[in-house]
């Protein structure tokens, strides 16, 4: 790992655009479009911790709760070994020291910035997704926690509030263009 000015770590290849951002901010459904129209290939976080440990989210944080889930999440984001790949992480990734430096060390974060009225109205199914929220915390409270942690680990934010998944993706695809090569 090579250190870089503002201290994020970098490496001699940072290949990866890695989509941070809450639940409903659309890291998956733009990752998708994002890599096919670049030519990479596409990991979903969240789906690669099902496959890994054979139940579905909410099952895991329900079944050993939010410290352990976090833990499984750290290490699967810490084992990735991945290059030339959009990476779709899960919500609660920027919880991981960690896990966000060694995804910062292969590629070049972005952040999907959603206004929490649009993400309220895109979650319906806010009790079967799989959110690590702790109890009694609501979503605007977790919506508050997070973005400053979001904003501290992108190097690049996209507003995601208008057009659809495909303006989005090109609006990534324009500014990963003008922001120039990832900065080792």
């Amino acid at each position: 790992m090579v250190p870089r000015e503002d201290g994020k770590a970098g490496s001699l290849e940072r290949s990866n655009i890695v989509l941070i951002g809450m639940p409903g901010a659309g890291k998956s459904t733009v990752g998708v479009v994002l890599a096919k129209r670049l030519g990479l290939a596409f990991v979903d976080v969240d789906l690669l911790l099902q496959s890994r440990h054979g139940r579905r989210l909410q099952d895991l944080i329900d079944g050993a709760g939010l410290a352990f889930f976090r833990t499984l999440e750290e290490e699967t984001l810490t084992s990735l070994e991945l290059a030339g790949t959009v990476i779709a992480t899960g919500g609660s990734a920027i919880y991981s020291e960690a896990g966000m430096t060694s995804l910062a060390a292969s590629g070049r974060i972005v952040f999907l910035d959603a206004p929490l009225a649009a993400l309220l109205h895109r979650i319906q199914d806010m009790d079967q997704r799989g959110l690590v929220i702790d109890p009694g915390e609501s979503f605007a409270d977790l919506y508050a926690r997070r973005r400053p942690l979001y904003q501290r680990w992108a190097e690049l934010t996209i507003a995601v509030d208008s057009g659809g998944i495909e303006a989005i993706a090109t609006r990534i695809v324009n500014t990963l263009k003008s922001a120039g090569p990832a900065q080792e």
